[in-house]
């Protein structure tokens, strides 16, 4: 299991979403990024015309392994950034099908590593946000 660790997005979370979607899928040759975290035609080359993106990890580690399950990281963030984390992690769980995805949100190394082990042994569940009590190791519920 490949374990991606996502820390210092902003706290604004429609600024953190920008910035996350923007690392995963940086620009291509030929185009330039946005502040919104998009990107678009350099205005002195051609646009593409494949618009399809593989997935791609600019936080300091490598894409997933080919066959091998992933789990993200985050930093604990109020309820505000739920919704982008979830649609994230459902995204990516579809995009690397039959690979399992799933997350967790916490910055306790006991809880983060108690969940790992829960989710190495879990062998359906994918596209999971879990955000971790970090007194236990258990979901926040």
């Amino acid at each position: 299991m490949q374990v991606l660790r996502i820390e210092c997005l902003p706290d604004d979370p429609l600024a953190a979403a920008a910035v996350f979607y923007a690392s995963l899928n940086p620009p291509r040759n030929g185009e330039v990024a946005r502040s919104d975290g998009g990107v678009e035609a350099s205005p002195d080359s051609a646009a593409p015309t494949d618009n399809s993106r593989p997935l791609r990890h600019a936080f300091g580690a490598p894409p997933p392994r080919s066959g091998e399950d992933l789990v993200v990281v985050f930093a604990p963030a109020d309820h505000t950034h739920r919704a982008w984390r979830l649609a994230v992690v459902q995204g990516l769980a579809r995009e690397l099908a039959p690979r399992r995805v799933n997350a967790l949100a916490s910055d306790s190394e006991a809880a983060i590593a108690a969940a790992l082990a829960y989710l190495e042994s879990a062998e359906g569940l994918t596209g999971q946000y879990l955000p971790l009590d970090d007194a236990g190791a258990g979901p926040v519920v």
